[in-house]
C-alpha cells in the first residue's frame, strides 16, 4: 500500500507540474539543528492550490517561509508541507492611503522593492528583510522601531485558510478571535494568505550612538529615546564577555542629505566582512575585545545619513557562519516590563556567565503592548533582550542548552518578563503556561476551528498535543530531569 501511495503522489506530480509537489524529502530551519522529514512538499502560487491542499488532506499541515524560526515551528514528521516562499505577489498597493496588500509568502525586501519608488516604507518588521509577511505575522514579530511593538499593531486586516478549507476575512473588527490567534499563533489554527500592512514615509535617518555602563541604559533610553518625535529605529547592544557595557544606536529623522546614496541595500551585497568580524567574536581569544575596543569605536566614528529603507533593508546573509555541522548559531529572546530592567540583566549575566555560554551580542529592543492577540509577548511595555549565541550540534550541546535556557526563562518570569516561541522549544509547560497565560482561550479556539489537530508542527506537539493535554505534568517533569 505504502508503494502505491508514493507511485501515486510521483504519478501526480508529473501530471500536475504546476501543483510544485515533491515527496519524501527534509524540511530544517536556518541552524540546521531541527531536521524533519515531510511526506509532501508543496509550493503553492495560487489560493486555490492551498485551499485544495488544505481540503484534501487528511493527515498533518506544516507551515514554512523563510525558516527561520528555529526549533521546529515550520515542520511536522509525515505532513504535508506548505513551503509558502512562491505565493508572492503584490495584491492592491494605495499609495495615498498608505496601505499595502500581499500574498503571505512576499518577502519585506520584496515590498521594499514595489513601495520604495512611492517614498513609503514598512511601519514594522524585523531587523532583516528577507523574512517572509506569513512568518512575520505568525510569530507577531517586531523590529527596533521606536514608538512600536508588535507588527499586529500595524495589520489591517489578513486572510486565513481554516482547517477545513474555509477562506476567511479576520481583522480587529472582523472575527476578532481569529486575528488575535492567527497573528502569534505559529500556524496552528489555519494559514495566512493574505495582509493588508499600514505604510509610513520613508525619511531620511541619521545614526547616533552613545557608549555607557548597563546600569544607566534603562534611565537613558525613557528620557532621551522614547518620547523623541524623531527617532526610528534604536537598539542597544551589550557587550560579552562582561555585559557592563552598552552601545546605544539610535538612527533619527533628519533633513541633512544622505551620504549613502543606495535608496536600498544591494540584493548581492557582499558580506564577507561581516561574516568574518562574528567569526573572529566568536571564535578568537580576545575576539570580542576586540569588537568592543576596536572595531566598533572605527565603525561609528562617522554619522552616516541614510534613508529609512536602506537600513530596513538588511539581509540575514551577513550573520551566516561558513559551516552549521559542529557548530551553529542561534537566537533567543526575553522580555522583562520596562521597570524591570534593573532587576532582569544581573540575573541574565549571572546564568550566561555560570554556563559558560559563547554570547556574540545581546540587542536590547523596546516595545509598546499587544492590542490583543492572545499568544502576547507584550502583555505591557516591555524591554527585548535578543539573544545571539553559538552552540554546539552534539546531544551533550543541545542538553546544556536547554538547562541554561530554563533558567533564563525562569529569571524572566521572575520578574514579570516572559520569552520568545519562535526558538529552541527548551521550556517546561509550566514555564509556557505561565509565560503565555492565555494559553487556554488559544487551545480552546484551536480545539473549535481544527478539532482534528490538521495543522501541526514541534512547537504544538509539544505544548497542544493530546499527550500534554491528557497529563500537563509529562513536559515539566520529563524536561526537569
Amino acid at each position: 500500500m505504502q508503494n502505491k501511495t508514493k507511485a501515486l503522489i510521483g504519478g501526480l506530480a508529473l501530471l500536475l507540474p504546476s501543483l510544485h509537489v515533491s515527496a519524501h524529502e527534509t524540511v530544517n530551519d536556518v541552524t540546521q539543528l531541527n531536521p524533519v522529514t515531510v511526506d509532501r512538499i508543496l509550493t503553492p502560487t495560487s489560493l486555490g492550490e492551498i485551499v485544495d491542499a488544505v481540503k484534501t488532506t487528511h493527515g498533518p499541515i506544516s507551515i514554512g517561509g523563510a525558516r527561520h524560526s528555529q526549533g521546529g515551528q515550520i515542520s511536522e514528521e509525515h505532513s504535508l508541507h506548505l513551503d509558502m516562499r512562491h505565493f508572492n505577489r503584490v495584491v492592491a498597493l494605495d499609495p495615498g492611503n498608505k496601505t499595502i496588500t500581499v500574498q503571505s509568502g512576499i518577502t519585506w525586501r520584496e515590498i521594499q522593492d514595489v513601495i520604495d519608488p512611492y517614498n513609503l516604507s514598512v511601519k514594522i518588521m524585523q531587523t532583516y528583510s528577507n523574512f517572509t509577511v506569513g512568518g512575520s505575522l505568525s510569530v507577531n514579530c517586531h523590529g527596533r522601531y521606536v514608538g512600536a511593538g508588535p507588527i499586529i499593531l500595524s495589520v489591517l486586516r489578513i486572510q486565513v485558510v481554516l482547517p477545513d478549507g474555509r477562506v476567511v476575512e479576520a481583522s480587529p473588527e472582523q472575527n476578532r478571535d481569529l486575528f488575535y490567534g492567527v497573528i502569534g499563533g505559529y500556524g496552528a489554527l489555519g494559514v495566512i494568505t493574505e495582509a493588508t500592512l499600514r505604510l509610513v514615509d520613508n525619511t531620511k535617518v541619521e545614526r547616533s550612538d552613545k557608549v555607557m555602563p548597563i546600569s544607566r541604559y534603562k534611565d537613558y533610553f525613557l528620557k532621551e529615546i522614547r518620547l523623541s518625535p524623531t527617532a526610528v529605529f534604536h537598539n542597544g547592544d551589550i557587550y560579552p564577555p562582561d555585559f557592563q557595557t552598552v552601545r546605544a544606536v539610535t538612527w533619527s529623522e533628519t533633513d541633512k542629505p544622505v551620504t549613502i546614496k543606495e535608496r536600498l541595500i544591494g540584493r548581492h551585497e557582499d558580506y564577507t566582512f561581516h561574516q568574518k568580524m562574528i567569526g573572529i567574536v566568536s571564535q578568537f581569544p580576545f575576539g570580542k575585545q576586540l569588537r568592543e575596543y576596536l572595531a566598533e569605536p572605527l565603525l561609528y566614528i562617522d554619522r552616516p545619513v541614510a534613508w529609512r529603507n536602506h537600513e530596513a533593508s538588511y539581509d540575514a546573509s551577513e550573520l551566516e557562519p561558513p559551516s552549521r555541522a559542529r557548530s551553529t548559531q542561534v537566537l533567543q529572546e526575553y522580555f522583562v516590563p520596562v521597570e524591570r530592567f534593573d532587576d532582569f540583566y544581573p540575573k541574565m549575566i549571572q546564568v550566561l556567565k555560570e554556563a559558560n555560554v559563547n554570547v556574540i551580542n545581546i540587542s536590547i529592543r523596546h516595545a509598546l503592548p499587544d492590542p490583543g492577540s492572545l499568544l502576547a509577548w507584550a502583555k505591557r511595555e516591555m524591554f527585548a533582550f535578543v539573544l545571539y549565541y553559538e552552540q554546539g550540534t552534539t546531544r551533550e550541546d543541545r542538553e546544556a542548552v536547554g538547562n541554561w535556557t530554563r533558567k533564563l526563562i525562569s529569571a524572566a518570569l521572575s520578574v514579570d518578563g516572559s520569552y520568545y516561541l519562535p526558538y529552541q522549544v527548551h521550556a517546561t509547560d509550566d514555564q509556557f503556561r505561565e509565560a503565555y497565560p492565555r494559553f487556554g482561550e488559544f487551545f480552546a479556539l484551536k480545539k473549535r476551528l481544527d478539532p482534528e489537530n490538521k495543522f501541526r508542527n514541534k512547537l504544538w506537539d509539544t505544548y497542544y498535543g493530546p499527550a500534554q493535554m491528557n497529563n500537563p505534568g509529562t513536559i515539566s517533569d520529563e524536561k526537569a530531569r
